[in-house]
C-alpha cells in the first residue's frame, strides 16, 4: 500500500491543510514536533479521502496523472484509502493529545456524512442553497477547521482562541469549495488538471448550478440534455457566463470575509498575516 500511497502524495497538491495546522500554532517553537504530526495527519486524512472519492466518482485523472482507482483498480483505491486514514490517525497520536485525536475522528465523521449527503442528492435539481452550504461544511470545510484546531490544541492555545481559529478554517474551507465549484465550470483543464463539467457528469448540484436555475429554471432542461450525452463543453460555457456563477463568486468571498473577521480578537500566537494571506490566495486561485 505504501506505493500507491506515496503516488497520491507524489501527485502534488496545495497543501493548504497542514499549511493552517502551522499558521495556527505559530506561536510555539516547543511544539514544532507536535504540529509536523498534526499537519501530516490532516493531509493523510485529504490524500485518503481523494482516493476515496476518486473511486466512487470513477475519475480517471486526478492532478493531471491518472488515479490510483484507474491505474490500479477498485480493491487497490479502497485499501490504499483505508491505509492512509489509519496512518494518519497512527502520526496524530504521537501528539499524546485526546483532544486532538477526538477533533481528528469527528472531523473525518463528517466528511463522510458529507459525501453521504452528496450521493443522496445525486442528479437533485431541486436542491436549494442552504443543503448545499451545509454538505460542503461537512465534506470540505470540517478538514479545514480541524487543521486551524489542531495547530490551536497542540500548541496550547486558549479556548477563545481555539474557536476563533477553527472558525476561519470553517469559512475558509466554504468558499474553497464554491470557488472549486465555479472552477469546474469556467476552469481551465490544463490548470485544474481535470475535465470541465465532472460534477455535471456525477450528478452533483453545485451553487453556481442551484443559482443559476434559480435565475432561469428552464436551465434545467439544459443540465439533463448534457448528462444525456448532448455538448458538455457548450453547457459550461454557457453556465460560465451565468449570473448564476457570478453569485456564486459574491457567496464565496463573503466566506472569505467571515475568516477574516473571525481573526479580529485572541488568536493566541497564531500567524494572523499568514493567514489572512492564504484567505486570499483561495481567491487568487479562482481568478
Amino acid at each position: 500500500m505504501a506505493e500507491p500511497a506515496l503516488e497520491t502524495l507524489a501527485a502534488g497538491g496545495k497543501r493548504v491543510r497542514p499549511l493552517l495546522v502551522f499558521c495556527a500554532g505559530a506561536g510555539s517553537d516547543a511544539n514544532e514536533e507536535h504540529l509536523v504530526s498534526a499537519a501530516t495527519a490532516v493531509e493523510l486524512v485529504h490524500m485518503a479521502t481523494l482516493v476515496h472519492d476518486d473511486l466512487i466518482d470513477g475519475a480517471t485523472m486526478r492532478r493531471g496523472l491518472p488515479t490510483i482507482v484507474d491505474s490500479r483498480g477498485a480493491e487497490a483505491a479502497i485499501q490504499t484509502g483505508d491505509f492512509l486514514f489509519a496512518c494518519a490517525f497512527a502520526e496524530l497520536t504521537r501528539t499524546g493529545s485526546p483532544p486532538a485525536v477526538r477533533a481528528l475522528a469527528q472531523a473525518a465523521l463528517a466528511l463522510s456524512q458529507g459525501e453521504m449527503d452528496q450521493q443522496r442528492a445525486a442528479f437533485d435539481l431541486s436542491l436549494g442553497e442552504d443543503a448545499y452550504i451545509e454538505r460542503c461544511r461537512r465534506k470540505t470545510a470540517a478538514l479545514f477547521a480541524v487543521a486551524c484546531r489542531l495547530g490551536a490544541v497542540v500548541t496550547g492555545a486558549s479556548p477563545e482562541a481555539t474557536e476563533r481559529l477553527t472558525a476561519f478554517g470553517e469559512n475558509v474551507g466554504l468558499a474553497f469549495q464554491i470557488f472549486d465549484d465555479i472552477l469546474d465550470l469556467a476552469g481551465a483543464p490544463a490548470t485544474t488538471g481535470k475535465r470541465r463539467g465532472a460534477d455535471l457528469r456525477d450528478g452533483t448540484v453545485t451553487l453556481p448550478v442551484i443559482l443559476a436555475l434559480g435565475i432561469e429554471p428552464r436551465l434545467a432542461r439544459e443540465v439533463e440534455a448534457a448528462r444525456a450525452g448532448s455538448d458538455l463543453e457548450a453547457l459550461c460555457d454557457r453556465l460560465a457566463q451565468h449570473r448564476g456563477l457570478e453569485l456564486a463568486r459574491t457567496r464565496a468571498l463573503e466566506f472569505v470575509a467571515a475568516a477574516r473577521d473571525s481573526l479580529d480578537g485572541d488568536i493566541g500566537g497564531a500567524d494572523g498575516v499568514a493567514m489572512l494571506a492564504v484567505a486570499d490566495a483561495v481567491v487568487d486561485r479562482y481568478q
